[in-house]
């Protein structure tokens, strides 16, 4: 089993930064990526960004310019650094790992956060 706990949610004003984390813990052999995901009202969840194992990165179109995605292998954490936010960006903020657990020989999987709110609105 693997837990991520997600911080750093709030209001902002547009145009104001937040700067999110995502601990990930548990009986964890490998991850091979960790990334953010959002879900606004009426929308799809979709991705925001990733980093896998090997350090790539990968942004939705949204994101590039404005978020970066940082972490510290070490410590299981990952960080969603959001500048320059819009209205747009208000949603519920998911961390997501693809991880491997101890023991487990049948690959790894899927896990998810309870997510974090983030609102931009003047």
């Amino acid at each position: 089993q693997v837990q991520l706990v997600e911080s750093g949610g709030g209001l902002v004003q547009p145009g104001g930064s937040l700067r999110l984390s995502c601990a990930a813990s548990g009986a964890i052999f490998s991850i091979n990526a960790m990334g953010w995901y959002r879900q606004a009202p009426g929308k799809q969840r979709e991705l925001v960004a990733l980093i896998s194992y090997g350090g790539s990165m990968s942004y939705s179109d949204s994101a590039k310019g404005r978020f970066t995605i940082s972490r510290d292998t070490r410590k299981n954490r990952v960080y969603l650094q959001m500048d320059s936010l819009k209205p747009e960006d208000t949603a519920v903020y998911y961390c997501h790992a693809e991880a491997a657990i101890i023991g487990h020989t049948d690959g790894s999987r899927d896990y998810w956060g309870q997510g974090t709110q983030v609102t931009v609105s003047s």
